[in-house]
């Protein structure tokens, strides 16, 4: 792809700038930690909860997805991680405000958005935890200065820096179907900066995603094959200013029920971000996304090919900037814009399941963009923190179209939508108060907008034997909420977190039965979800215990076209998830942990005709020192052998994750 000559030249650029500035700076330590602006006073007024480098490498699963569902209320569109799912069905969302496979939820990987600029969907494969320093999960919140796209929330992804990754590190592991993940890492300090190189390769055959008793000659394993590798550095530009670049390039090949549904995803991102700490803080980044989709259809009932996705080209474009301005020490100021360009087409061919014949060639796209402002203020007063922020976007959508050709190459149907644009105000506010060491208070409401996929606008998709078409006439999405939690410290080592949230999304984008297997891309009037979350911590000697638990009562709102699903659940939506780990290290690198995750029934459509059923899993972590620096590994995903329900159209069924067990050895951390 032609953005990997953007990934060599900031790979040299970084390189160049580490060590001449080491020299002029005449013997005067310089240190750079890698990492943006630090959060302001009021970030506690929001509910967020952030997940540990300790706790990322103990994922019985070794997925980032899995680590991020220990934060209740976080989903994916499906039950199925990254190895077994269709990637374009991998949207992050929060607070059940999911309905279609988009995301809801803005992921941030070191301030850079993460999700694909077609789809929405997230690359979790490319996103080793190992890599990670931790990760901030903001549930709601509105856009503010994060971006456009923070409709549920925000999740903040932070690399790892040079004092944790230093030296060599890695491990290898296989488990009882012989797929294997091996992963590596070399950081080493050059100068005054310091320079990170990654990798990581999982492969393996998979499990039948497809009930024993409904298999035929031609159903497949769900096989996996995706390598990622990352390259970042650091460099200081002045005692208080540095720059940072991050390239990031990945493939994934998966196989979902049949022999022959194989589908691909393929990127290579490139980032500069250069954050200054001096009485000006400021934090500017800049990045280019090239992404790729590929996928094949098979016929449930002929099991031949009917639909080749052979080609979803995307470019992703954009850049922030945020100044932070001296303004006393009692207020902390927050100005900013930032940018996001989202562009691509897809090129499919529909065949006959009965000649292998192409019968129509199929070629649609167009651009989104969105330019955003915002303030923000925090104002400290003794143990109050008052915070008030204001964003304005002039998003457009344009160049619009959809071709399809028979296949005689005759023009069938040719559609140019018509541009749109327009602003969008979003604002937020909140409030925390620290009414004693042992208890604070906090409040907030909020507003943000998401603006429809290309995907949505204008690619038709078919899980068979149901289609959804696209909708060039979507609207945007607009969020209006309001939280109030509590956060308790009652003794050392002991926290509890508790919020109740009310959140509206109006011209939700859900996908409406509109006939016999047949549904299309519409804004409905809304979806509403009110709930309550629950975290607690507790520390006894040698001995953690964490828990994560959401119930939420999530519908959807529709009148007119969508009054069959007024006063439904949202698909994909349960109403109960509840996750426990406890953990024991007998002495320093020792660790044994196991996590109780449980999600309730979910419905598969939004008529809530086919259900998912509740599922409860086991899962168990184990490191054991062997010598300074090795460790041997064991994990344990599903342990019950628990029937994990993933899809139901119309009894067509896939399963998730059986029983498996992993060991091997990880070295260097």
């Amino acid at each position: 792809m032609p953005i990997s000559r953007y990934w060599m030249a900031g790979t040299g650029l970084a390189l160049a700038m580490v060590t001449p500035l080491a020299a002029e700076d005449g013997g005067q330590v310089i240190v750079v930690t890698g990492e943006g602006l630090g959060e302001t006073p009021a970030a506690p007024a929001y509910d967020t909860r952030t997940i540990d480098r300790e706790t990322l490498l103990s994922v019985p699963s070794g997925r980032i997805e899995d680590a991020l569902s220990s934060i209740a209320g976080f989903q994916q569109f499906r039950r199925s991680d990254s190895r077994s799912a269709n990637a374009s069905a991998q949207g992050a969302t929060l607070r059940a405000l999911g309905g279609n496979a988009t995301s809801r939820a803005l992921v941030l990987l070191d301030g850079v958005p993460m999700s694909d600029p077609f789809f929405g969907y997230i690359p979790f494969s490319a996103l080793a935890p190992e890599r990670l320093g931790q990760i901030r999960v903001t549930r709601g919140g509105g856009s503010g200065p994060f971006g456009a796209g923070a409709l549920a929330g925000t999740i903040e992804l932070e690399s790892a820096g040079i004092d944790v990754l230093e030296g060599v590190a890695g491990h290898v592991l296989a488990n009882d179907r012989g797929e294997t993940e091996v992963s590596t890492t070399a950081a080493a300090r050059l100068g005054s900066g310091f320079l990170v190189a990654s990798g990581r390769w999982d492969r393996g055959q998979g499990f039948f995603s497809t009930p024993g008793a409904d298999r035929v000659p031609l159903s497949a394993r769900a096989a996996f094959d995706g390598w990622s590798a990352q390259i970042r550095g650091v460099a200081p530009l002045a005692d208080d200013i540095e720059l940072q670049f991050r390239g990031l390039a990945y493939r994934d090949e998966r196989t979902l029920r049949f022999e022959g549904a194989d589908s691909t995803i393929e990127g290579q991102d490139a980032s500069l971000r250069l954050v200054g700490r001096g009485a000006w803080q400021f934090d500017a980044i800049a990045y280019i996304q090239a992404r790729n989709f590929t996928n094949r259809i098979i016929s449930s009932t002929r099991f031949v090919p009917v639909l080749d996705q052979r080609n979803t080209p995307a470019t992703g474009l954009g850049g922030k900037l945020e100044l932070r301005p001296p303004v006393g020490d009692a207020h902390v100021l927050r100005l900013g814009v930032d940018y996001r360009r989202s562009d691509g087409e897809l090129y499919e061919n529909a065949i006959s399941a009965f000649t292998g014949a192409v019968r129509a060639r199929r070629n649609a796209g167009g651009t989104n963009t969105d330019l955003g402002l915002f303030v923000e203020n925090d104002w400290t007063i003794g143990s109050l923190v008052l915070t008030a922020g204001a964003r304005l976007d002039r998003w457009t959508i344009r160049d619009g179209f959809f071709e399809e050709r028979d296949g005689d190459g005759f023009s069938v149907v040719s559609r140019a939508y018509s541009d749109r644009t327009g602003w969008d105000a979003s604002f937020r506010g909140g409030a925390f108060f620290q009414a004693s060491d042992a208890i604070a208070v906090r409040a907030a409401a909020y507003s943000g907008l998401r603006l429809p996929t290309l995907n949505e606008l204008y690619r038709p998709f078919v899980v068979f034997p149901v289609v959804t078409e696209a909708n060039a006439a979507l609207e945007n999405e607009r969020l209006e909420g309001v939280e109030a939690g509590v956060d308790l410290t009652p003794a050392d080592g002991v926290a509890i977190s508790l919020t109740a949230f009310d959140n509206r999304v109006k011209n939700a984008i859900a996908n409406v039965t509109i006939g016999t297997n047949l549904r299309q891309r519409r804004n409905i009037d809304a979806i509403h979800a009110r709930g309550i979350e629950l975290s607690a911590s507790a520390t006894f000697g040698r001995f953690d215990a964490i828990a994560s638990a959401a119930w939420t009562d999530a519908e959807s709102q529709g009148s007119g076209f969508a009054a069959a699903l007024d006063g439904n659940r949202p698909s994909q939506t349960p109403r109960f998830v509840g996750e426990t780990t406890l953990s024991y290290r007998p002495a320093e690198n020792w660790v044994f942990s196991m996590s109780l995750r449980h999600v309730g029934a979910q419905s598969e459509d939004d008529l809530e005709t086919d259900i998912l059923p509740a599922a409860t899993t086991l899962d168990a972590f184990a490191r054991v020192p062997i010598s300074d620096g090795i460790s041997l590994v064991f994990r344990g995903e599903n342990l019950t052998g628990e029937t994990i329900v993933t899809r139901n159209q119309g009894g067509s069924i896939d399963l998730g994750v059986p029983r498996t067990v992993w060991g091997g050895v990880r070295f260097g951390f």
